[in-house]
C-alpha cells in the first residue's frame, strides 16, 4: 500500500536527552507581525522574536512551533491558537509563541518525494508549505532533493518512523532531528 500524501509539518516524537521528555519555552511574536506560523513549522529567532523558518534565508532554527496565546484585540478574550495567523495588532499584552526549542528534540516528518535508506544520517532541508487555517497544522515537508552530507541543511534524518502503514517511498515519515539549531553546535547568532 502506498504512503499517503498528508504533510503535517514536524510532530515532536521523543528526546535524545536523558530526561527524555519534550520541552517547549515561550518566546515572543512581534506586535502586527505579518505571515502565519503554523503548528509544526521550523521557526527561527530574530531580533528577539519568532519568524517562521525558511530555508532560503536564515541559517538556524531555533525549534517547531507549538502555538500561540494572545488576548484578541477585538474580543478581548484570552486566545489560544495552534496556528498565528499573521498581522495581530495587541493592544494589551503580548503574543507568546510556545516552542519545542530543545536541540535533543527528535520529530517526524513526511517527505515531499522518494525516499531511500541511503538517505539515513544525511541532513535535508525542508520545503514550507501552505498551513491549514481550520486546524492550524503546517504543511511543511522534508525535501528529499537536497539530502546529502552537507552539514548545512535543516534537518538530520535519523530513519524511517517505524509503525504500520509507513513504508520507505514516496512520502514517508521519517524521524529527523533539527540539524542547525541555534542552541546546538550548529548555532549562529543573527539569523
Amino acid at each position: 500500500m502506498a504512503n499517503a500524501d498528508k504533510a503535517f509539518g514536524l510532530r515532536p516524537l521523543g528526546n535524545l536527552s536523558a530526561s527524555g521528555s519534550q520541552k517547549q519555552y515561550g518566546y515572543e511574536i512581534a506586535d502586527n507581525q505579518s505571515g502565519a506560523i503554523f503548528q509544526g513549522d521550523l521557526v527561527t529567532l530574530k531580533d528577539g522574536y519568532i519568524l517562521q523558518f525558511n530555508p532560503a534565508s536564515h541559517t538556524a532554527a531555533v525549534g517547531v512551533f507549538n502555538g500561540c496565546f494572545y488576548t484578541d484585540p477585538t474580543t478581548g478574550k484570552p486566545t489560544f491558537s495552534n496556528y498565528y495567523p499573521g498581522s495581530v495588532n495587541i493592544t494589551q499584552g503580548k503574543i507568546t509563541a510556545d516552542v519545542l526549542d530543545d536541540p535533543s528534540q527528535l520529530f517526524i516528518i513526511q517527505n515531499d518525494e522518494a525516499s531511500a535508506v541511503a538517505n539515513y544520517g544525511k541532513n535535508g532541508d525542508i520545503v514550507v508549505g501552505t498551513g491549514n487555517t481550520t486546524t492550524g497544522m503546517s504543511a511543511n515537508e522534508l525535501d528529499t532533493s537536497t539530502i546529502a552530507t552537507t552539514a548545512a541543511l535543516n534537518l538530520k534524518v535519523i530513519g524511517l518512523w517505524d509503525v504500520p502503514g509507513n513504508a520507505v517511498g514516496t512520502n514517508a515519515v521519517v524521524v529527523v532531528k533539527i540539524n542547525e539549531h541555534l542552541y546546538g553546535s550548529a548555532g549562529v547568532a543573527g539569523q
